[in-house]
């Protein structure tokens, strides 16, 4: 099963306790479009780079390791 990236995303979001509202202002961007992210299996590599760096965390190794592991 692959990972879903929009939900990885969200869990991440949450386990640092960061706000909706926060992290829209950190991506430049409405609070629908966080909720819209969150839908999204799949993203724009340009997108997850800066979000990895905003919350400090290597989404692209979660997606290196999920693959490895099948």
């Amino acid at each position: 099963m692959s990972i879903h990236i929009g939900n990885q995303i969200r869990e991440e979001l949450k386990s640092q306790g960061r706000t909706i509202t926060w992290f829209a202002a950190q991506i430049c961007c409405t609070r629908e479009n966080v909720y819209d992210i969150f839908k999204r299996p799949n993203i724009d590599t340009e997108l997850l780079s800066r979000i990895s760096d905003i919350l400090g965390h290597n989404f692209f190794q979660d997606l290196a390791d999920e693959k490895n592991t099948r």
